[in-house]
């Protein structure tokens, strides 16, 4: 029983939800979403062209690893947008391919109007917006890079 005390201390300390369920220590916590990580042929230019099109704000630039790397905010989302760092070799996406595929970022009021004004920016749509649902509305567009960005006007969540 003294381990097993120890162990919700300890656990208590790193700021973990603990609880004792038959004789077994289990932790919680939760997770929330962060960001999304770009590697970009051309980071600076990518990182511009995610602030004149989608009206993100450029919050850091600095080097990791010997790679530029560009933080991106969109309020509580991160867009890092970092280059080929030494000893990487990055390559062209050939298509559709397992794993990612794309991300979402949602759309507050005139959806229609600000797919439009990407239009009007040169940005080119895969898919032009649609009603998804009877309370979704999408578009994708082609980001830098081979980037897909699905934007998204979820009318029940207003």
């Amino acid at each position: 029983m003294r381990y097993i005390g120890a162990a919700l201390q300890e656990a208590r300390d790193c700021s973990y939800n603990v609880h004792l369920h038959g004789g077994k220590i289990i932790m919680s916590a939760t997770v929330g979403f962060d960001h999304v990580h770009l590697v970009a042929k051309e980071p600076q230019a990518t990182a511009k062209w995610y602030v004149e099109k989608l009206g993100g704000e450029i919050t850091r630039n600095l080097e990791v690893k010997g790679a530029p790397q560009v933080y991106v905010s969109f309020g509580g989302f991160t867009v890092i947008v970092r280059g080929e760092r030494p000893a990487e070799s990055a390559s062209d996406k050939p298509g559709l391919q397992w794993g990612v595929d794309h991300f979402g970022l949602s759309v507050k009021g005139d959806f229609d109007g600000f797919c439009t004004g990407l239009r009007e920016k040169g940005v080119t749509f895969s898919m032009p917006p649609t009603d998804f649902n009877p309370t979704t509305r999408i578009a994708f567009i082609n980001a830098p890079d081979g980037v897909s960005v699905e934007l998204l006007d979820r009318k029940d969540q207003r």
